[in-house]
């Protein structure tokens, strides 16, 4: 297991090999960030954002937490969406799970875990909504990785009814919010098939007027 002074090194390793691949690498990152994806995932260490999109510091926001949730009443979250929205003027943002993910099996699970069953209550709710389709899965993996496409599906269309995300698209800002899943077992990414680009994406209910 690597030790703290190991990480370090690591560090050390790392920017020196980018400075001599770039020596204006470090100098562009300091002066500005200027990404046009924001990325919200799951805390998982297994998926680390840039690595698996093949992006360097500085063109990919990212917001990472446990079971890649977008609640309205988590103000770290929706900080982070306004920045991206309202300062870096992101074109995408990328809600993306991933499959096996522990958050969501604990969520399907008939059991108490403790303060995290707080944080995933939304996907507790997701299993009663769609009861019957899981239970028609074969085994508890199966049921897993289903749950898992379904909560980025609502935490997309979360993200997109959103007054930061809405009010962007009554300003005609080009801003489209996406829905991906990953897969732990081949590094692949699976586009769900859900872009919300317009308010006319949004069920009538979830609809806000413009502010003006």
């Amino acid at each position: 297991m690597p030790l703290i002074k190991d990480l370090l090194a690591n560090n050390r390793r790392w920017s020196e090999t980018r400075a001599g691949d770039d020596p204006d690498f470090f100098p562009r990152l300091s002066r500005q960030q200027d990404p046009d994806f924001l990325w919200i995932g799951c805390a998982d260490s297994r998926v680390p954002a840039n690595d698996i999109v093949g992006m360097d510091p500085g063109e990919l926001f990212v917001h990472r937490n446990v079971a890649n949730l977008v609640v309205p009443s988590d103000l770290n979250c929706l900080a982070v969406v306004q920045y991206a929205v309202e300062v870096l003027n992101v074109k995408h943002i990328i809600v993306c799970g991933h499959y096996g993910c522990g958050g969501v099996r604990a969520a399907l699970q008939d059991r108490q875990f403790g303060l995290i069953d707080n944080w995933l209550r939304p996907i507790r709710q997701l299993v009663e909504v769609h009861q019957a389709e899981l239970a028609e899965l074969p085994d508890e993996d199966s049921q897993v990785d289903r749950l898992c496409e379904l909560n980025v599906l609502a935490q997309a269309r979360s993200v997109a009814s959103t007054t930061i995300v809405q009010n962007a698209w009554h300003r005609e800002q080009p801003l489209a919010v996406h829905a991906w899943i990953y897969g732990l077992a081949d590094g692949l990414i699976r586009d769900l098939g859900q872009s919300l680009r317009s308010i006319d994406d949004l069920p009538q209910s979830e609809r806000l007027r413009s502010p003006d």
